[in-house]
């Protein structure tokens, strides 16, 4: 079950441990500094626009809005799906590596804003 999945509301049942591990492991994958680089790698493949202000991420998605991906760029991502994925963690270990990967994203964003507007 993946992020859009549980958008669309399936990820409120109950699971396996294993299946809660593998899942973390997935999601954990996707944040902190990996995940970044992941993400802008995945952006220049799909010739995303990088950062547009007049974007504006979108924050509450169902899981069909989630899969038009038409007028996004990179780094909406981060507010869209990335910076959610902590609090879906299904274990107690996946939490704790995810709040210090989240942490590491949200410094980068700052960074990112600051230099985008001239101000770093």
């Amino acid at each position: 079950m993946g992020f859009k999945d549980e958008l669309a509301g399936v990820g409120n049942q109950e699971f396996t441990p294993e299946f809660g591990v593998v899942q973390d492991a997935d999601r954990l994958d996707a944040i902190g500094a990996i995940g970044i680089a992941r993400c802008f790698t995945f952006g220049g493949n799909r010739n995303s626009v990088l950062h547009d202000p007049a974007i504006q991420p979108r924050l509450d998605l169902s899981k069909e809005q989630y899969m038009k991906k038409e007028e996004q760029t990179t780094v909406n991502h981060f507010h869209e799906k990335l910076l959610k994925l902590k609090d879906s963690m299904k274990t107690k270990a996946g939490l704790r590596r995810a709040e210090k990967r989240h942490k590491v994203m949200e410094e980068f964003l700052k960074q990112f804003y600051a230099e985008w507007d001239g101000k770093a």
